[in-house]
C-alpha cells in the first residue's frame, strides 16, 4: 500500500521455517500419529495457539526472549494485498490492528475526533481508537523529551501551538498521509524465553494521529495504523532493543498460499537453512545490493547500474508495498522475457497499465 519512491523494487521476503525432510530408504513409507492430548480431552483454540507459540520460540530464539505477533492478511492484490498485525496498547490493553510495514519507521494508531479515520473495515476486523485519557500509563511527549527529537529522523516533527506537544506528519509514496501527536504508553506482548511465555510490557513512544488521507481513508483496506519496523530510533524495534527486552533483529515471514498470514517475531533465528543477503550500509531503508534478474536460468542484459544504491535508486525491501517495481529500464526486458517464455495459451493484455496474463487452470509456463 504504501509506495515510498519511483524507480526502486520493493519486495518481501518469504521465509518458511520447515524441519529438514526425512530420507527413507524404500516406499511406501508408514508414519505412526500419537495424539498430543487425550481423545476424552476437550482442548480450547487458544490452548493450542499458546502451544504453537512456546514450540516457535524453541526455534526462533537462543538464549534471549522473542516477542511474537501474530500475521493476518494476504499478499493478493485483488483482496487489498497487505499484512498486518495485532498489538495491545495502554493500561488496561487495548487492542488495535496495524500494518506492517518495513518502508517507514514509526508505529502509529487512530485517536479520538480523527479527521478522515475509516469507521470500518472491509478485512473484518474491529477498528478503535486511542484515548489517551483512558489509559493510566499515557503521557504526551512534550518538544523539550529528547524522544521528540527522534521523530525528526523519521518524519516532518515539530512543535504545536497550542500544549507545547510533539507533532508529526507522514507523507507516503502513494499520496496517502497522516498527522498526529506522539504519546508514550506501554506495548503490551508475550515474551518467549524457551519454553516460557511471559507476560511483559514497554514503554514506548508512538502516534496518534487525528487526520488522515489519500488511501489510508478509504474502508475496504482500512486499519487502525501502520507498524514501521525501519531502522531508525523512533521505531519498535529500535526502541525495545535499546532497552534490552530483544536484540535489533526481527523476522517476518510470509505463508504464500491463498489462506495469507505468517508471523512477526522480535528476536534472532537460530534457524540453520537460511540464506542471507547483506543490506547496504548507511541507508535510510532496508536497501540490498539486486545483482540481476533471471529469467528461466538466464540472465536478462540489464545494466546493473540500474540497481546501484544512490539518491533516488535503489532496491528495498519493503513490506507496506503490495507490488514489486522496477526501473524502466529493468522493467521493459523483464516483461518482454515473462511473455517470451510463457505459453501460447496465455494471452498477455494490460489492465489499468500493468502488464497481465490472462491464463486458465491449464495453462503452464
Amino acid at each position: 500500500m504504501l509506495a515510498l519512491a519511483a524507480g526502486i523494487l520493493a519486495v518481501a521476503l518469504v521465509t518458511m521455517f520447515l524441519p529438514p525432510p526425512a530420507v527413507a530408504s524404500g516406499f511406501p513409507a508408514t508414519l505412526t500419529l500419537e495424539r498430543a492430548f487425550p481423545l476424552n480431552q476437550r482442548v480450547e483454540l487458544d490452548e493450542l495457539k499458546a502451544r504453537d507459540r512456546v514450540r516457535h520460540g524453541r526455534f526462533l530464539q537462543s538464549s534471549v526472549g522473542v516477542v511474537d505477533f501474530p500475521v493476518e492478511g494476504t499478499y493478493d492484490p485483488y483482496r487489498v494485498g497487505l499484512y498486518f498485525t495485532r498489538v495491545l496498547l495502554g493500561s488496561p490493553p487495548k487492542e488495535f490492528y496495524v500494518q506492517i510495514d518495513t518502508g517507514s519507521d514509526v508505529l502509529w494508531v487512530g485517536c479520538g475526533s480523527c479527521n478522515g479515520c475509516p469507521q470500518s473495515s472491509g478485512l473484518h476486523i474491529p477498528l478503535n481508537f486511542f484515548d489517551p485519557g483512558s489509559s493510566s500509563t499515557a503521557s504526551l511527549i512534550s518538544c523539550s523529551d529528547q524522544r521528540c527529537s527522534l521523530g525528526v529522523q523519521s518524519s516532518d516533527a515539530g512543535c504545536s501551538n497550542q500544549g507545547n506537544q510533539c507533532i508529526y506528519t507522514f507523507q507516503y509514496g502513494d499520496g496517502s498521509g497522516t498527522s498526529g501527536y506522539y504519546v508514550s504508553d506501554l506495548l503490551n506482548f508475550d515474551a518467549i524465553v524457551g519454553s516460557t511465555v511471559t507476560n511483559s510490557s514497554a514503554s514506548i513512544v508512538f502516534g496518534c494521529s487525528i487526520s488522515q488521507t489519500g488511501d489510508l481513508t478509504k474502508s475496504d483496506r482500512a486499519v487502525d495504523g501502520i507498524f514501521g519496523f525501519g531502522q531508525q530510533d523512533m521505531s519498535v524495534i529500535s526502541q525495545l532493543s535499546s532497552q534490552g527486552i530483544t536484540p535489533k533483529v526481527f523476522s517476518h515471514c510470509l505463508k504464500g498460499d491463498g489462506g495469507g498470514g505468517g508471523i512477526l517475531v522480535l528476536g534472532e533465528i537460530v534457524e540453520e537453512d537460511i540464506v542471507y543477503s547483506p543490506l547496504v550500509p548507511s541507508q535510510p531503508h532496508y536497501n540490498l545490493n539486486l545483482q540481476s534478474i533471471s529469467v528461466n536460468g538466464k540472465a536478462l542484459a540489464i545494466d546493473p547500474e540500474v540497481f546501484a544504491t544512490s539518491t533516488n535508486r535503489g532496491t528495498i525491501v519493503d513490506s507496506g508495498t503490495t507490488l514489486a517495481y522496477l526501473a524502466e529500464e529493468a522493467y521493459d526486458p523483464f516483461v518482454g522475457a515473462i511473455t517470451q517464455a510463457v505459453s501460447q495459451s496465455v494471452r498477455p493484455l494490460l489492465s489499468k497499465g500493468t502488464q497481465c496474463y490472462l491464463i486458465t487452470s491449464r495453462s503452464s509456463f
